[in-house]
């Protein structure tokens, strides 16, 4: 592996971006289907999944190939960096919204509903007081504290990031036994919280009658922990694929921005993690 070139290297016209457009058309097609009621949707929608995967392990197989056999140089490194950058300030942007949402609602909405000229002569008896579920809503529910298994999470995600770290650092020393434990751990720490946080959603929906349909509170609370819990599933999964390759001889310490792609995105997941403890869970 070698990053001595000084051209940019420019892969031959590839099939795959094709597949790409099968798949999305497949899987739309199939979801409206699918919630039209009809048969063919839901193995459409599968179909769909079926050809996204096949372009993910074909056209990264294609990338590995290339970076293993030394095309990228410098400048394809550059290039890597800044479009995982603008990848990552895409998705702060994606929970900026829903974390805009939480507060529209906890600031805004429910205190002028309760308030305000409509809660004088529409809600009487609608009190501003967080969580809430809205205006309304008669079934009783409790919401779901800080400490417990929310707790445990965080001290799971932040140890992970630890974990993770250590692993760099061993990379850099090309200490490939560190690495590869340090990676490992970081993994099963990151399903260990997908299942805990199974284990939240079970306890929500049984003991505290905390659904996904319980008004602006059960809204909020389960669109950003459900979307977070799904992108730590997609960290965990990357991270697996980097340990795959890490256990076949894969990177040097000169030479691993596979690594440290995956590294940023799962400390983005750990950061949003801890303002997710802090905004929904805590206060």
């Amino acid at each position: 592996m070698s990053q001595s070139a000084s051209h940019y290297f420019v892969p031959q016209p590839s099939h795959w971006p094709i597949f790409g457009s099968v798949a999305l058309l497949l899987m739309a097609n199939g979801t409206v289907m699918w919630m039209n009621h009809i048969a063919a949707g839901p193995w459409m929608l599968a179909g769909g999944f079926f050809v996204l995967l096949t372009m993910l392990f074909g056209w990264f197989t294609n990338v590995i190939r290339e970076s293993e056999g030394g095309s990228y140089g410098k400048n394809v490194d550059v290039s890597f960096r800044w479009a995982m950058s603008w990848f990552i300030f895409s998705e702060v942007m994606f929970f900026a919204a829903f974390f805009g949402a939480l507060f529209y609602i906890r600031v805004l909405s429910v205190p002028d509903l309760a308030e305000g000229l409509s809660g004088e002569f529409l809600y009487p008896d609608f009190s501003s007081a967080w969580p809430s579920a809205g205006p309304g809503f008669k079934e009783k529910f409790s919401p779901m504290g800080a400490w417990g298994l929310p707790a445990i999470n965080t001290a799971l995600l932040l140890t992970s990031g630890v974990t993770l770290t250590w692993a760099h650092h061993a990379l850099i020393k090309n200490n490939r036994l560190h690495l590869n434990i340090g990676l490992a751990l970081t993994i099963l720490l990151g399903f260990i919280f997908l299942f805990l946080q199974v284990e939240e959603y079970a306890h929500a929906y049984s003991d505290y009658n905390l659904k996904l349909t319980t008004g602006g509170y059960g809204s909020t609370f389960f669109l950003l922990t459900g979307f977070h819990g799904f992108h730590v599933t997609l960290g965990a999964i990357m991270l697996c694929v980097i340990l795959a390759r890490c256990l076949k001889g894969h990177f040097t310490p000169e030479h691993h921005f596979g690594f440290e792609g995956v590294a940023w995105y799962w400390h983005f997941v750990d950061v949003v993690w801890l303002l997710l403890f802090v905004l929904v869970y805590w206060l």
